[in-house]
């Protein structure tokens, strides 16, 4: 005598980053002007903003924000229209 079992399985979906948001340090824009860009597009807390800051203007450059490529191209835009450098560069 036979059983049959019919096994339910959870398929865990995982989000893969593909991109990333990178701020370029410049001597034009001044910390406030990044912060408030970073708050604004990006969604950042206060204190997120502030820290990206600093390594953006330490190291040259930063990624501020990973995700997929169409929202990340959208906060591009938005953050070049302020005369700030910015890339999306694939991971």
């Amino acid at each position: 005598m036979f059983t049959q079992f019919e096994e339910e399985v959870l398929v865990k979906e995982t989000v893969t980053h593909t991109h990333r948001l990178i701020v370029h340090n410049d001597n034009i824009n001044t910390f406030d002007w990044v912060i408030l860009a970073l708050i604004e597009v990006c969604k950042h807390s206060m204190e997120q903003a502030e820290q990206c800051s600093l390594f953006i203007h330490y190291k040259g450059k930063y990624a501020v924000k990973q995700g997929d490529f169409t929202s990340l191209n959208n906060m591009r835009i938005a953050i070049s229209e302020r005369g700030i450098g910015v890339t999306v560069e694939e991971i």
